[in-house]
């Protein structure tokens, strides 16, 4: 049998264990079309008595589908109840997974399978759509900041944010800069953002001067001590410091951050581990 043409909407699955299957390659299916849906916007309003309209009090986004039109082929009858098979193993599962698509390797999308799968058979073919739901929203990057920055490794894209200048994300100095390559704000509440500090500092602070954002830990570390900040945790030596700290968090806008720190005492360094993430 011939091969399965990959088209630029073909895709694969990265299960959470690390597994992956790809739909052409692995399960004869050609991918016609893979199309994100945009997202749903949720905006609220509050009503106040004897005011004219509404006040605007937020605004979030509802769950994304993902639709995709495929077709496998089978060589004969009993191929074509085998592979089906093979489809439904892979495609329902009871946890979420990633979704890679040929076009875009460097980004993934969280998703599940939320319609039910009854292909048309024509012979030993069989034609489908599916459609998954992104609770998540957005995209992520496949790479975080800690990984290296090579464009051959299919984790990251020139002209998606990333330019020739190679950001840096460990620092040594007081002030410095942190380039957020995606078109979404990094919000530790929501996503995952790890801030490691390692070094001494009396009242150490790290402010995000392009969001405004600060954040300070009220007592002291040594040269050998690290400091964490994940997603909204805080520990010194992987002992909580929450309650000694201003209880404030890090966001990262889109685009480059400035930053500087207060507190620092002798040599230091501070990493910053994160994703990118894209509304489309």
């Amino acid at each position: 049998m011939e091969k399965i043409p990959i088209t630029d909407s073909n895709f694969k699955i990265i299960y959470p264990n690390g597994s992956s299957v790809d739909m052409a390659r692995d399960l004869s299916v050609l991918v016609k079309s893979f199309v994100v849906v945009a997202p749903s916007p949720n905006i609220y309003y509050e009503k106040i008595e004897g005011r004219n309209g509404s006040i605007r009090t937020g605004k979030d986004f509802g769950i994304r589908s993902i639709k995709a039109e495929c077709i496998f082929f089978g060589e004969d009858t009993d191929d074509f109840f085998l592979l089906r098979n093979e489809i439904i193993s892979a495609l329902y599962r009871e946890s979420q997974f990633y979704i890679i698509t040929e076009s875009e390797p460097y980004k993934r999308w969280r998703a599940e399978v939320s319609s039910s799968f009854d292909p048309d058979r024509i012979g030993s073919f069989g034609s489908f759509s599916i459609q998954f739901d992104c609770a998540e929203v957005f995209a992520e990057s496949v790479g975080t900041t800690l990984d290296p920055f090579t464009f051959d490794a299919n984790k990251w894209l020139l002209g998606e944010g990333l330019t020739d200048t190679i950001p840096t994300y460990k620092h040594k100095a007081t002030t410095f800069s942190i380039y957020n390559a995606g078109d979404v704000k990094i919000d530790p509440v929501d996503m995952p953002l790890i801030i490691t500090y390692k070094g001494a500092s009396s009242k150490l602070t790290i402010t995000n001067q392009t969001t405004g954002d600060s954040w300070q830990y009220l007592g002291t570390t040594s040269s050998g001590d690290t400091v964490v900040l994940n997603r909204v945790m805080a520990t010194k030596n992987n002992v909580s410091i929450f309650g000694n700290t201003n209880r404030k968090l890090i966001t990262l806008a889109p685009g480059w951050n400035q930053f500087k720190l207060s507190g620092t005492s002798g040599s230091f360094e501070i990493a910053f581990n994160f994703r990118f993430y894209y509304s489309s």
